[in-house]
């Protein structure tokens, strides 16, 4: 969808801010551009809509030449988020959600239900936000509005200039959840610049880590953390890239271990090869969990002792909201399912299975081999 041809942005004082740039990013993909401040990477985003033109090289939008599109139309066609919004004071949010419509011509009574629409899917309720002005909104809620505004049109391509940067740690977290959520809806081609490499690391499906004017690495957030190109982007994801991959490295089927398991209706096992078992129902979806303890020392059937299972998760959930889960609820395990089969249980992940999958999956990348191929040692 984008294609970058040894592009150069070189100024008139001599500064070059951006060197030889030639990469592609694919339709429906979210690229993360990450780096220190004049980097080049906002100048690399800009280029794209023509705000900044290159001294030399070819960029493409769909393969066509956009050196050859009338600058005004090109911009139509982009969506655009800045970190600052940029919405108009003057009007409501949904007129400025309904702005480019308009511009393109389209009726006001279309554009505004347009408009409805997309504040609905960014988590607005039109009836109640739609007619406030932007100083009315938190700004959490003005960031949202931008992001509306961008999709207005339909854009086959958004850029995004570190858009959540300017509100606070918590309402951040939430405004990347929403907008992973809103991507994969809509899935358009993102080009998203960031100075945090988690951040990053979190959206991209690649990452492009820029040096001065160069990128020193373009790969999937797993083997930027996992395999750095360079010791410059060694430094660059820090010495903890270890525990940001958590979040980039899904469970697998092959991370679990298999405890023992009773059912609902089983008599309450005497011997329990353990200390616990995880309870099922008849068709082995999750149900709770019983101890060794309560059902020795009781009478009647498994379901009028087994314990709630508080903390489980889908098996594709990151090595991260594993270890949270497990913190969060001072678990030693957790019980993994597989949530498109109603709960079917698939094992158990200890905090030494999770570590396993962590080095399997930082090898296997280094290695260019499947995870299940990697034989780890251990030290017993």
């Amino acid at each position: 969808m984008i294609r970058f041809e040894h592009v150069t942005k070189r100024y008139a004082d001599g500064t070059t801010a951006v060197d030889d740039l030639s990469f592609e990013v694919a339709e429906g993909e979210l690229v993360t551009l990450v780096g220190p401040s004049g980097c080049g990477k906002t100048t690399t985003m800009k280029m794209v809509n023509r705000l900044i033109e290159p001294s030399s090289g070819r960029i493409f939008l769909d393969g066509k030449d956009i050196s050859t599109v009338d600058p005004v139309q090109l911009r139509r066609r982009i969506g655009y988020v800045i970190q600052q919004v940029g919405l108009f004071p003057h009007k409501t949010v949904l007129e400025n959600t309904a702005t480019v419509p308009h511009l393109l011509g389209v009726k006001r009574a279309q554009a505004r239900e347009r408009a409805a629409e997309l504040l609905d899917l960014v988590g607005l309720d039109p009836g109640t936000y739609g007619s406030r002005y932007p100083e009315q909104l938190s700004g959490g809620q003005r960031q949202r509005v931008g992001v509306a505004r961008a999709l207005a049109a339909d854009p086959p391509v958004l850029l995004m200039d570190e858009p959540f940067g300017a509100v606070d740690p918590v309402v951040r977290e939430r405004l990347q959840n929403e907008f992973l959520a809103l991507q994969r809806k809509v899935r358009k081609t993102v080009l998203f610049v960031t100075h945090d490499i988690e951040e990053a690391v979190r959206l991209g499906d690649r990452i492009a880590v820029y040096g001065e004017g160069r990128i020193e690495q373009f790969d999937p957030p797993a083997t930027v953390l996992g395999a750095p190109a360079t010791p410059y982007v060694a430094e660059f994801v820090g010495a903890d890239r270890g525990l940001k991959r958590l979040s980039v490295t899904p469970i697998e089927e092959g991370d679990l271990e298999q405890p023992p398991v009773v059912h609902l209706d089983d008599p309450l096992p005497r011997d329990l090869d353990g200390r616990w078992a995880v309870v099922l129902d008849a068709e082995d979806n999750l149900h709770g969990w019983i101890s060794a303890e309560r059902a020795g020392g009781a009478r009647g059937v498994v379901r009028d002792h087994a314990r709630r299972m508080e903390a489980w998760l889908p098996v594709g959930a990151s090595l991260k909201q594993a270890f949270a889960t497990m913190l969060q609820h001072d678990a030693g395990w957790i019980a993994v399912i597989d949530e498109e089969s109603a709960g079917r249980f698939l094992g158990v992940l200890t905090p030494a299975r999770l570590h396993e999958a962590l080095r399997r999956s930082i090898d296997a990348d280094a290695r260019e081999i499947a995870r299940e191929a990697v034989d780890l040692e251990t030290v017993s």
